[in-house]
Order: C-alpha cells, then structure tokens, then sequence
C-alpha cells in the first residue's frame, strides 16, 4: 500500500476505488437475480430496492388513537412501520409491495385473522395471468405467504412472510405486503385481530 500511496495515488482515493471494487459485485447480483423460487411475482431486473425513504414517523399524522395498536404501509418507501397501543412499542421492517398501481390498494383496513403456516390459493385473475401455477399450495418452504399471514378486512390483501427474501425492498408481489420470515413472526405476535392498518 505504502508503494501505491508513494506513486501519486492518495489513501482516500485507494479506499474509495477499493470500497466501490468491493460494492460491485453485490449490486449486479442485485441487478441480475431475475429468477424467482416465489410465484408471486417475477422480480424485474429493472427494479432496484429503495432504501432512501427508510425512516421513522410519528404516528400521529395518520391514526386518530393507537386502539389496538397501528400498522401504516408506505408503499413508496416500501416500509411497514408498527405502534403498539401503549406506545411502548415501535418496529419498522423492510416490505415487498405490489409489482403495479393497479395491484395497489390504499386506505384503512385492519387485521381480521392471524394464521400460523398458511395456506396459499392464488385469486382467479392470478390464475388467468399464469394458469400454469398451482391451484393450492399447503404450509411449508414452497408456500408464498411464507411463515406467518395477518389477514386484512380486504378479499384477498395479506400482510405475510415471504421465504424468497430477494423479494423484499421491491415492487414484486399481486397485492400483497411481504415481510422477511423473522419479521412478520415478531409482528405476527405484536399485532391482534383489530389491529389498525393503514396502507399509503
């Protein structure tokens, strides 16, 4: 190092090419993971993960009271921000969101039913855009829903775990908000069945 420093090369530009040089590889294969293990969507190879609106919020510029606790879904950040309703409580994941608008639901629903593996059944018009998926697929590591699902008021809308975590910080699902397994296991048991959603 000292004979690349000697021959007019300065260490903030050594470390900054080696740092780029390192960085590479993980965004092409960010750039490049095409192939999807979940039939929920295909990833784009387009498509980048955004995290430059990953931040904290407040809840009270969305929710009245936090009665039963809140979830707000900020599509375009692609965050789920969780409060629990004493306040003592606040997560913030990571999400996979619909891969279109018109996939995209906004507006208030709440948690209406928990499930522990759940099963998966794609809806009639997932079927008529891909009739060669399965008509059910039971619990289990081929499962899209992943591991834990909290089901919204709304037919067919889920929050649920996803076990292709190439999925998550992207536009890849029909609908849905997936999570990585280990967080919606630990929002799985932060939320109830009145939970508050909120999806912007």
């Amino acid at each position: 190092m000292a004979k690349l420093l000697s021959s007019g090369v300065s260490r903030r530009a050594f470390l900054a090419g080696s740092a780029a040089a390192l960085g590479a590889p993980a965004v092409a294969q960010s750039m490049n993971s095409a192939a999807t293990t979940e039939m929920e969507g295909d990833i784009s190879q387009s498509v980048r993960r955004n995290i430059s609106s990953f931040r904290t919020l407040h809840w009270q510029p969305y929710f009245s009271n936090l009665n039963n606790g809140a979830v707000l879904v900020d599509t375009q950040s692609r965050a789920l921000h969780f409060w629990s309703e004493d306040q003592s409580v606040y997560k913030l994941y990571p999400t996979s969101v619909p891969m279109t608008e018109e996939l995209t639901r906004r507006g208030r629903t709440s948690v209406v039913q928990k499930i522990v593996g759940p099963e998966w059944r794609p809806t009639p018009s997932m079927l008529e855009r891909n009739p060669d998926w399965p008509s059910y697929v039971g619990p289990g590591p081929d499962n899209p829903l992943g591991t834990h699902a909290l089901y919204l008021s709304w037919t067919y809308y889920r929050i649920h775990g996803t076990h292709d975590t190439r999925k998550i910080g992207r536009r890849s699902s029909n609908g849905c908000i997936g999570l990585y397994n280990e967080h919606i296991q630990e929002l799985f048991g932060l939320t109830k069945v009145g939970t508050q959603v909120l999806l912007i």
